[in-house]
């Protein structure tokens, strides 16, 4: 066993780690009021986590400009599919578990806010106009019925310093995407540069 001394039970987590404040507790709301519509309308990124009907997980994210998730109403909310690489790791999960969270992203703001709920894959055509972009209507989109939303602490940015430009690392220490895919691959004529025009002509040419 490569890890020893696991803790196996809340009583023994909570041993080590304590109980949470009566604010932490009672911050969870159960549907999206003013300040979660607020914050949603001004994201322009999140995380959705998904796991398959075996638990097996997946945590994919979803980019835009800022409001293309539209809130429907107080306990609901859709998410545009982007053309992407069509493994469609969190549709597929969807259809065998419908739980999701997700976790809102506004940049430079250390505060996230966490989502939780049960969604569907829908093809409504009244919902998909109104996440037309360059008149492309999207195909699917992700529709979500909230059943748990609550603000996360800055704590993770902070120690991160992930909003901190002079915490990056510079471009010649950052890894190679193009290099990775390439190795990952695994495919004999697949080169470095084959890699790097695969990526800017998926960047370039299909984002919608």
């Amino acid at each position: 066993m490569k890890f020893k001394e696991t803790v196996t039970s809340e009583e023994a987590l909570r041993e080590i780690v304590d109980y949470p404040r009566e604010v932490v507790l009672r911050k969870e709301i159960h549907r999206l009021d003013e300040h979660c519509k607020q914050f949603i309308s001004q994201s322009p990124f999140l995380m959705i986590a998904t796991s398959d009907a075996d638990g097996l997980c997946d945590v994919s994210p979803r980019g835009d400009t800022p409001g293309f998730v539209k809130v429907l109403d107080d306990w609901h909310l859709v998410i545009p599919e982007r053309p992407g690489n069509r493994r469609v790791d969190s549709m597929r999960n969807i259809l065998s578990n419908p739980h999701v969270g997700l976790i809102f992203v506004i940049p430079g703001l250390k505060e996230t806010l966490r989502v939780n709920g049960q969604a569907c894959i829908t093809k409504d055509p009244e919902l998909l106009q109104h996440m037309v972009v360059k008149g492309n209507v999207p195909a699917l989109a992700i529709g979500v019925r909230v059943e748990q939303c609550f603000l996360h602490c800055a704590k993770a940015f902070i120690r991160s310093g992930l909003w901190e430009p002079e915490t990056w690392p510079s471009e010649d220490e950052r890894p190679v995407p193009a290099e990775i895919l390439a190795a990952h691959a695994n495919m004999p004529d697949m080169t470095e540069k084959e890699a790097e025009s695969l990526l800017h002509e998926s960047y370039t040419q299909r984002l919608y």
